[in-house]
């Protein structure tokens, strides 16, 4: 058998799994692929770290030379995470005449076409299917499976934190502080939870379901986005007694000639698949003109989830190697299509307000409203408080548009009798 050599950069949670699997199924995943796959380095920082597994101390380096510098290592793993010097280090793989499969999410989202072309021009293969959803194989269906689609929409539930928080915040009417305390406990979310809570990561994400399943480049910066930290419990019991579930959504739609990609909490009708996406899963809903809605669902991170993915995509250049050639997912981003701004978005709203509890309030509101040519769906009085005299108000509108609501909000909060605008949420159908 031939020797197809790896090199792995990072030895952390997912790192771990990843040589794990390669040293324990060493024989197995051989036979699959018909030629002899052998872990030779990793990379770490601490040769003395205590490790979820027993590896041998001379698989270990501190000293990333060793393996950009070794030809017998045919493939490199980059699992350092973040954006540098996770770069840097692809870039030298490549130039280095080496395959390389990646789980980085936001190196691909900022740098995927330009490292993609690099990879072709050194006649070198790029995989990084991990770096969406983890475990749930989605990019390879977008880029093989559904290329005969033309793709119209894309609904997903990307971060597994953002997803448990609102989970908590549905179930158990807990405040958004004590849900990311307890998501945090568990070590769901990372003790600077940023870039899920606000939408960052599936930011990242949706900007790589976007670019392969329009053939367009969406940048990450284009992709509009808002968090889930101003979510109240009351707006989850109101959600699902008017029928829907409050979830952290990555959007892309094609609108006429221009693309909508954002990220934002939405109400999503119970009767969807979306819906009842709960806990750390998530699921990614895909439409197209031959197969109509597909949904891709599982466990969207963790380190034995990602780690399958990511052994998966070595397996597949290790195959490709020993049978003498090499296939490329390519990101053909053929098309130019110019991605929406915000305020042109058409969509159904959510308004919770607390107002005076005192004649004419409704009949203003309605003016406001009118006045910026948003029609009402419905009006609903969920609380009074006598004490206080002031009471909670409910609105759903028809489709609207972004800009016309903002402008509304802003008036409405400035409406004597309104004493704060508590709540505004997107609602997707």
């Amino acid at each position: 058998m031939r020797e197809i050599g790896v090199g792995l950069l990072g030895l952390g949670v997912v790192g771990s799994e990843v040589a794990h699997i390669l040293l324990q199924r060493s024989e197995r995943l051989s036979e699959q692929v018909g030629a002899s796959v052998t872990l030779k380095k990793a990379l770490v920082r601490d040769l003395a770290k205590r490790r979820t597994y027993p590896f041998p101390p001379e698989l270990l380096t501190v000293n990333v030379d060793e393996i950009f510098n070794d030809p017998s290592i045919d493939i490199v793993i980059e699992l350092v995470g973040g954006e540098q010097p996770a770069l840097d280090y692809i870039r030298r793989a490549i130039t280095g005449d080496k395959h390389v499969v990646t789980a980085n999410k936001e190196v691909i989202a900022k740098n995927g076409y330009r490292l993609l072309s690099l990879a072709t021009q050194h006649e070198v293969d790029l995989r990084y299917e991990a770096s969406v959803c983890s475990g749930i194989p989605v990019l390879s269906p977008l880029q093989q499976d559904l290329a005969a689609n033309e793709i119209s929409a894309i609904r997903a539930i990307v971060n597994g934190t953002t997803n448990y928080i609102l989970t908590k915040m549905a179930r158990e009417d807990l405040p958004y502080e004590q849900a990311l305390r307890e998501a945090q406990e568990l070590g769901y979310a990372e003790p600077d939870p940023t870039n899920d809570v606000e939408g960052i990561d599936a930011a990242y994400k949706l900007a790589i379901l976007a670019s392969l399943a329009f053939h367009t480049p969406v940048r990450p910066s284009e992709v509009s986005r808002e968090g889930i930290s101003n979510l109240d419990p009351k707006d989850f019991t109101y959600a699902h007694e008017l029928g829907y579930a409050v979830k952290l959504l990555a959007i892309a739609k094609q609108r006429g000639e221009t693309l909508e990609a954002r990220v934002h909490p939405a109400l999503t009708p119970l009767d969807t698949q979306l819906a009842t996406v709960d806990g750390v899963y998530n699921a990614v809903q895909v439409e197209g003109d031959l197969v109509g809605t597909l949904v891709f669902y599982g466990r969207g991170a963790g380190g034995r989830p990602t780690s399958s993915t990511v052994v998966a995509d070595v397996l597949t250049i290790a195959r490709n190697i020993a049978m003498g050639g090499i296939i490329k997912p390519r990101m053909e981003l053929n098309r130019r299509i110019p991605i929406a701004p915000m305020f042109e978005i058409v969509t159904r709203y959510y308004f919770r307000l607390s107002v005076a509890d005192q004649p004419g309030v409704l009949a203003q509101i309605a003016r406001v409203l009118g006045d910026h040519r948003i029609s009402i769906s419905s009006v609903i009085q969920k609380e009074l408080d006598e004490a206080a005299q002031t009471a909670q108000i409910v609105i759903l509108t028809h489709p609207s548009v972004e800009q016309s609501v903002q402008s509304a909000v802003a008036e409405l909060a400035a409406l004597p009798l309104v004493n704060r605008v508590g709540a505004l949420i997107r609602v997707e159908h």
